[in-house]
């Protein structure tokens, strides 16, 4: 369900909003998940919330952005999906960094790198959007 109102929001505002929404979105999810919580359930649920939006707007339009600037020709999509099935690897290397460190520090590393997305969206000029 949220892909279909996400995707809705790409097409409407476009995908370069829709990136950047998705990188502030994953470091507020970062900034709350670093944020200790004696009893209360609230804030890392939110977090958690806030982290599978944030991943569901970058991936609608990134996808989006993808499909944009590649030739119907090509199977772009299909090897991209391929890259995100296999960066599942990543996963042990990010657990070794709650391992020697702490939740908190793997929140707010993800903050921080959630924040590249927004130059590299600048930079790269995708509000250039096709019509749809």
């Amino acid at each position: 369900m949220p892909s279909l109102v996400t995707g809705f929001l790409v097409d409407k505002i476009g995908r370069a909003v829709m990136a950047i929404a998705s990188a502030i979105t994953l470091l507020v999810s970062g900034i709350l998940a670093a944020i200790p919580t004696d009893d209360s359930m609230v804030v890392p649920i939110t977090a958690l919330v806030l982290l599978g939006l944030g991943w569901n707007f970058g991936l609608i339009s990134g996808t989006a952005i993808l499909v944009d600037a590649t030739p119907r020709s090509t199977q772009a999509q299909g090897s991209v999906d391929v890259l995100i099935a296999l960066s599942g690897v990543r996963r042990r290397l990010i657990c070794n960094v709650v391992a020697h460190s702490s939740y908190a520090a793997l929140s707010i590393a993800g903050a921080v790198l959630s924040l590249l997305f927004i130059p590299i969206v600048i930079w790269a000029g995708i509000n250039k959007q096709s019509k749809v």
